[in-house]
């Protein structure tokens, strides 16, 4: 979607709430971070929910739909597994490859922690007006399919990280994705 010159001041006005509104979700993430009895970080966490939502992965898989190297990666994992939050298994594939899976107990934390900001962001929404509502589940299922298009990456200041939403759980997951052509 290309700007049109006279919605500049809307462009910047989005982007400015936008912005409020990471800082807010980012808020109702460490809260319910904290309501857990586990002492996780938040990057801990993410892999966890990578794990809990793409099955088991292999570790340079799990770097890539982090967004990390894969000496991080296995700092983390390493910090999951002694937790009892993630195992290692060898892959029945190729017996020198080994698995990264979420135990039980790592799937109900990914769990809880997804309730607890489910039930937060639930207050807000429900105290909106349901003209309001119905609006902003459009413009957030707009910006979740601009997320998804390809070279996203090429249009951000950093250039760094996958070009798609959609990358980070394919990479996660193991799965090779084709690219789809620029528009």
């Amino acid at each position: 979607m290309d700007r049109q010159p006279d919605d500049s001041g809307l462009a910047e006005e989005l982007i400015t709430s936008m912005l409020a509104t990471t800082r807010l979700l980012v808020a109702i993430s460490a809260r319910a971070l904290a309501s857990i009895d586990e002492t996780l970080t938040a990057t801990q966490l993410r892999a966890l929910v990578v794990l809990d939502s793409c099955g088991p992965a292999k570790l340079a898989a799990l770097a890539s739909g982090l967004g990390v190297n894969p000496s991080t990666a296995l700092r983390t994992v390493d910090r999951l597994e002694s937790l009892g939050l993630v195992d290692r298994r060898v892959n029945p594939d190729s017996r020198r490859e080994v698995v990264l899976r979420v135990t039980d107990r790592g799937a109900e934390v990914v769990a809880r922690v997804v309730e607890y900001r489910r039930a937060e962001i639930s207050v807000l929404v429900d105290r909106l007006p349901a003209e309001v509502r119905a609006g902003l589940a459009r413009g957030l299922r707009a910006l979740n399919a601009v997320a998804d298009e390809p070279d996203l990456r090429a249009a951000g200041p950093s250039g760094a990280g996958p070009a798609r939403v959609s990358d980070v759980l394919a990479a996660a997951s193991g799965e090779v994705r084709a690219r789809r052509p620029a528009r």
